[in-house]
Parts: structure tokens; sequence; C-alpha cells
């Protein structure tokens, strides 16, 4: 999530981060650190986050596969205020649909989050995939049902009407945006139930939500239990330790995945690191990577909105810049596999295993760069979806889905200046997998 992000990223460039803006434009290489780069085949059209583009914003995908035609497979993303986009294995729009009305004139309006997917979820007219979103403005979760077939766009919007927030007791609570965030759906294969795991913007709490089918054909959900993370350490020289942020804000989860096999859920709390946690949110969290941020005192200045990083103790980890974004899980056939993390700081992705066994230890990375002058790379990603199966003859090898946060060639507005820019970049996963040497 790029709002409010003036605090740490003044940090990071005190701290010497580097930000690379242009990327080498070959189809794989390697940048000066060792990682490979990978170049996307296709790009969805710009989102302008301004009035004329509906105050859209690119900011997570969820790859949804057509068993019965793979090459007519989907990209679901959310946009903001700008609601949800719909895209086919050619990048190009195939629908388009709004985030809710503000329910008054001041209280804040729809804005999507996150989103993913739940494949065969129950509900009272049969079995249905369905995309599951956080509509942070709302405070609630929004679910559609898929169907490639329907005249008019492959989603239908089957959210009961009754839906209470996740998080919040009242609109007065909703408008101050501590709201649903971060998603990942899980199902337990122990008993066919299907959850969505939330987390609140701004705060540490995770929470675990039971979707649940109505007698009408929509579906509703139903808290189960809550975890909070921490939002202080205690450093090895015997200090406690909280990352840098505006007065009252907690350092926040965005990025989550599941991994279906082993019920393990994996929350990138942005300023900290990667956790990983039981899905159903009991037992005792473990941190399994830091951001490289990690145990640097900072103070913020209210004047100028910004944070005086102070030394590094070295506490910090060595593949991830704040803000680790973007959790995805390459699964393979065999049970073996990656999670894959955005370093957002440093515009590079990074590549865990995916075996508890193996203490997801960290197996390389790789940046998204340039193919040309006008199709660019992936900066500041956000979200990404990762699908290891066939998708056509487009796609034989699967498809990554990276945002970007950066959309260039840039737009001038009627002002002088460019209007702000994001998109999904689609990138060959065959290419990651031989330039990452997976």
């Amino acid at each position: 999530m790029r709002t409010h992000r003036t605090p740490r990223r003044t940090a990071a460039l005190v701290l010497g981060t580097a930000l690379l803006a242009l990327l080498t434009p070959a189809r794989a290489g390697a940048d000066d650190e060792g990682l490979p780069t990978v170049t996307p085949v296709s790009e969805t059209p710009a989102l302008h986050d301004d009035e004329a583009g509906g105050n859209s914003d690119a900011d997570d995908p969820a790859i949804w596969r057509n068993a019965a035609d793979p090459g007519r497979s989907l990209v679901i993303a959310t946009a903001k205020e700008g609601g949800l986009r719909v895209y086919d294995l050619d990048a190009r729009l195939v629908q388009s649909l709004p985030a809710p009305r503000p329910p008054a004139e001041d209280d804040a309006p729809g804005r999507y989050n996150n989103v993913d997917l739940v494949t065969g979820l129950r509900t009272s007219t049969g079995r249905a995939d369905v995309a599951v979103v956080s509509d942070r403005g709302n405070d609630r979760l929004r679910i559609y049902r898929i169907d490639p077939s329907k005249p008019g766009g492959p989603l239908t919007d089957i959210t009961a009407q009754a839906t209470a927030p996740v998080f919040s007791t009242d609109q007065a609570e909703i408008n101050d945006q501590r709201t649903a965030y971060g998603l990942a759906t899980w199902q337990d294969k122990s008993t066919g139930r299907s959850y969505a795991l939330v987390s609140r913007r701004e705060r540490t709490r995770l929470a675990l939500l039971e979707l649940k089918p109505t007698a009408s054909g929509t579906v509703t959900y139903q808290q189960v239990r809550t975890l909070d993370l921490p939002a202080s350490f205690r450093l090895p020289n015997g200090t406690t330790w909280s990352p840098c942020a505006e007065p009252g804000e907690l350092p926040q989860v965005e990025g989550m995945v599941v991994d279906p096999a082993t019920g393990t859920l994996y929350a990138g709390q942005e300023d900290i690191g990667i956790w990983r946690i039981r899905a159903d949110l009991t037992g005792k969290p473990v941190l399994v990577d830091k951001v490289r941020e990690f145990g640097v005192p900072g103070v913020y200045d209210e004047e100028t909105e910004e944070c005086a990083a102070g030394a590094d103790p070295g506490y910090g980890g060595e593949r991830l810049s704040a803000d680790v974004e973007g959790l995805t899980l390459f699964q393979e056939s065999d049970g073996d596999g990656y999670l894959l993390a955005s370093s957002q700081g440093d515009d590079t992705f990074a590549l865990y295993d995916r075996e508890v066994s193996e203490d997801n230890e960290y197996e390389g990375g790789f940046r998204v760069g340039a193919a040309s002058a006008t199709l660019d790379g992936a900066q500041e990603c956000d979200g990404a979806a990762v699908l290891n199966a066939p998708l056509g003859s487009r796609y034989p090898n699967g498809l990554l889905v990276v945002q970007d946060g950066h959309e260039t060639p840039e737009i001038p507005d009627d002002e002088g200046g460019t209007r702000t820019a994001t998109g999904f970049k689609f990138v060959d996963l065959g290419d990651v997998v031989d330039a990452a040497d997976l």
C-alpha cells in the first residue's frame, strides 16, 4: 500500500536504500546485486488515481483458471475506489465493477484493497468459484461469483445484504479507516469449510472469518477468532523498538497467502517482515525473515511528516526492503514450491522454500524489468499472484501477475504535471523459473 509512506520512505533513503528507476530491457539478465531480471509479456491499461480516472489505483491481483478452457482464464484485480477489474490473458479489460457508494455524503466510499479466490465454495444454489474482496472503505468483505459464460461479464456480486463490519463498531469508526485491509482465503481440508483471513489497517490485528451461505444463494461471513501480532520488539542490545510511523499507527499487515497443503498462513507485516502462522490463528507466530530496516530507530517530525532515522544497529534482514508486500505461493505438484514476496523498497522479489521443515529458507530473487520503452517493469510493487499451471498457448508454463506502482511512460495532466498511473504486468512464469534457476 503506497499511501502514508513518507516516514518509511524517508527512513529508507537516509539508510541509503537503492531505488532503481531504470531496469535492463533484456529478456533475462542480472543486476549489480546478482539478481536476474525478467520482463513482462504484456500490461493492463493504466489506471489513474484522479477524478478523470475514477480514483482508480491498482493494488492486488488474483488469477482464476478456467478448468474447461485454460486459455480463457482471467485475472481479477482491485483498483481501490475504482472497484474491481477483470482482464483476459492478453491483459485486455473484460469487466469493470464499481466499489460501493458511501452510505452518506460525508462517509467513506467503498475502496477495494485485496482479492483472493475460493474454488468450489458451498452455496445454497450449488458449488461456485468466487472472488473475495476486502472493502477497506466500508470495512466489509464482498463476494463475487465467477461465471465466464454469464452475459455482461464473469463476475456477479453475491454478498449478503446484512454483512457486518469486520473490525468497526459503527460508521464513525469505519470513517476513521482502521478497517479491513489485507486478505487471503483458506479452505480447511479437514472440515471442508472456507475462510477469509483479514488484516486491519494501521493495526496488527488479524481476523479469521468463516464464509457462510444463506438460503437465498448469497454469502455472508462470521468471525471465528482474532490474533494480534507484535507492535514492538525486544532487540539484542536490550532496547525496545517499534518502526517509525505517524502517531497512533501500528505496523500493519497487508500481503498474505495460505499454503493449502499445510494450512499455514504467511503474513507480511510491512515494516517488520514475514510471519508464519497457523491459518486457524492458533499457536505461536514465527518470524520467517525481517526487513533490512528492522531495529533502526526513527523519530517522527509532525511538521515535515517525515521520519529521521538513527544509526542502523544491524539487526535487520538481508533480502527485504520495507515494505514487504505481495505474498503469493508458487505451488509444485510434488508438494515443493516457493513463497514469493514483493520487496517494495528496492523493487525486487524474494523467493523462500515452501517447506516449513526447511524453515522457509531463502532461495533467491529477481526483478521485473522493462521489456521496451513502452512496456516498463514493476516498481513499488504492492500485490502479486502466481499460478503454476498451463494457461493455454499464451502461458503454457503458468503466469505471474505483479502490480506496478509507477506506470510509465507518464501522461501529462492539465496543470503541467503528470497523472499518477498504476497497473499490472503479466510475466511468463517459465521465464521466472529459468532466470531464477528454480
